[in-house]
């Protein structure tokens, strides 16, 4: 007979999982798009035409505090955003993990302390 799971434990043990899976394709940074004009004079996009684009970029905060970013290819856009999105899932992934790992510690330190007040081991 299986001995009974413990709820928060199962739980760390599939966040652990999910992270793993997530920090493989997260990217960090935020996407911007931008339209604009091209470099023929007589082209539409120079009068009331609409302008090219969207144009992906991704922005983020470089090691120096400034911010910084690249273009993203029209071929990757699509997998540029799902590992931005990726990113943002590992960050509340994250967040209730050390939630999580916060509730542990309490109560063993509580666990700790009813044993040692009682005396027992």
């Amino acid at each position: 007979m299986k001995a009974p799971t413990d709820p928060p434990a199962e739980q760390r043990e599939q966040l652990l999982r999910q992270i793993d899976q997530l920090a493989r394709r997260a990217l960090f940074g935020t996407i911007s798009e931008t339209y604009r004009t091209c470099g023929t004079p007589g082209c539409c996009c120079h009068s009331d035409g609409p302008k090219h684009g969207p144009h992906l970029y991704v922005s983020y905060r470089g090691d120096k505090g400034k911010t910084t970013g690249y273009y993203v290819p029209q071929a990757i856009q699509a997998q540029v955003r799902e590992s931005i999105e990726a990113w943002n899932q590992l960050q509340s992934h994250l967040r209730r993990l050390a939630e999580l790992n916060k509730e542990r510690l309490m109560e063993t330190h509580r666990r700790k302390k009813r044993t040692f007040a009682t005396g027992s081991n």
